[in-house]
């Protein structure tokens, strides 16, 4: 474990954010690896003071103001935003000196970070499809055996790890990972119980859900999750990226550009918004979506996802029961080559963003901050950003961005995953082939 050059990192915090180099298209679309080119693949309240409900008859801060994050002109500029705040929001700067420590590294492409109940973390790595514990010292196990194959090619391999909410008494962990399937892959979620020691081991494994049809892609797997306090499992499915995978996206037949809401043995809740239409597949939540790999509860357990848009229009969206989130109908990007995608970013039925992104930010991994390390973060956003390589962070008001802030730029870092720690600090991976798992405190 080693700490990272403090003083430049509080310097640069304490400054602000240099301008960012223009983005190249990345993590957001078509037809790479998951390297922040083409195919790579919410912000609530800030200082106590803007979830619905929260300290009321308190008075808020007065809203930032003045210019947003230095970011490249728009790819889309004749798409104008639906309200004021849509975009761009005001530049805002952390007033707390941030101390980066590195607690691990050598991590081959990691993809996510869960807690287990004594603090050690679950790593997984994307390319190899290998789980680790790793302890709050940087001490790594062998790979945890017993796991499924992995399909790794592009944005495939395993993706989220999730610790079961009743683990003290189930030892069960769950994943999501590319399946190798006849005729192609799809994104599955498996769950199993996870045998501790020297040699860490998972048995009993169960396949709860599989993204149907299965296609023949490399993208869009999409693979978060997120349980709630009632019980349910959310997980996140892409589209596929290619056109046979983006025409379903909003078509309640297929599970491809949805987010799904599951119980955790993979049975349909009997609440789900699609189960009085008998074509629909009934684990479906939410629909057209492109690529979530954001996702998150905020403090009135409502769903925040983030989703990558292709040139331009990544999105923040508020994820409600029955919805249509728009693609590939509308939204605020367009194709790699520069050719439009949408005749408009509106239209009725279709859900607008509460905030989105162009050019791209190539969103991965995020959570609302709960903790009191932070006071001034309290309810923020923190998302992952891959083609920004920042740690990106809204400040949220009555469900409208407010503030943006760009963090650890000086790190020049990809930023896979973003958690909050038990004890109130942030963790990160960062993805690259000697990727680190990162702590962030209060210096």
């Amino acid at each position: 474990m080693r700490i990272l050059s403090m003083p430049l990192i509080v310097a640069t915090l304490l400054v602000g954010c240099r301008e960012d180099p223009e983005p190249t298209p990345s993590d957001s679309g078509t037809s790479q690896q998951d390297s922040g080119v083409p195919g790579d693949d919410a912000g609530v309240p800030g200082d106590d003071a803007g979830v619905p409900g929260d300290d009321a008859g308190v008075p808020e801060d007065p809203l930032p103001s003045g210019p947003p994050v230095p970011q490249g002109p728009p790819n889309v500029p004749e798409f104008n935003p639906a309200f004021p705040g849509q975009t761009r929001a005001p530049a805002i700067q952390t007033k707390t000196p941030i101390q980066v420590t590195e607690i691990a590294s050598g991590f081959r492409n990691p993809w996510a970070i869960a807690f287990l109940p004594d603090q050690r973390m679950l790593v997984t790595e994307k390319a190899t499809g290998s789980l680790y514990i790793v302890t709050q010292q940087g001490a790594k196990s062998p790979a945890v055996s017993g796991l499924p194959a992995v399909d790794a090619r592009g944005q495939g391999g395993l993706l989220d790890v999730e610790v079961s909410p009743d683990y003290a008494e189930s030892q069960r962990i769950y994943w999501t990972y590319s399946e190798p399937r006849t005729g192609g892959n799809g994104l599955t979620v498996a769950r199993a119980r996870l045998v501790d020691g020297a040699q860490p081991r998972v048995e009993n494994v169960q396949i709860i859900f599989r993204m149907m049809p299965t296609l023949e892609s490399t993208l869009h797997s999409g693979g978060r999750m997120v349980f709630t306090p009632d019980g349910k499992l959310f997980v996140t499915l892409g589209e596929r990226s290619i056109l046979a995978g983006r025409v379903q996206a909003q078509d309640v037949k297929s599970h491809l550009g949805k987010v799904v809401r599951i119980n955790p043995d993979g049975t349909v809740p009997q609440d789900n918004p699609y189960l009085g239409n008998p074509e629909a597949k009934p684990e479906i939540w939410s629909v057209g979506h492109r690529n979530v790999l954001s996702a998150a509860l905020d403090s009135q357990n409502r769903l925040w996802t983030v989703e990558m848009g292709p040139q331009g229009g990544d999105e923040v969206n508020l994820t409600e029961a029955g919805k249509d989130y728009g693609w590939p109908t509308i939204g605020y990007g367009e194709e790699y080559s520069g050719a439009p995608i949408h005749q408009s970013p509106q239209a009725p039925g279709m859900e607008q963003p509460v905030y989105y992104w162009d050019p791209v930010i190539a969103p991965s991994g995020m959570t609302i901050y709960s903790g009191t390390l932070f006071p001034e973060w309290r309810n923020n956003l923190f998302i992952g950003g891959l083609a920004s390589q920042a740690l990106v962070r809204l400040m949220v008001r009555n469900d409208r961005v407010v503030g943006e802030e760009h963090l650890l730029k000086n790190l020049n870092a990809r930023i896979r995953e973003v958690v909050q720690g038990p004890e109130g600090a942030l963790y990160l991976l960062t993805d690259a082939t000697n990727g680190k798992l990162l702590k962030l405190t209060p210096q």
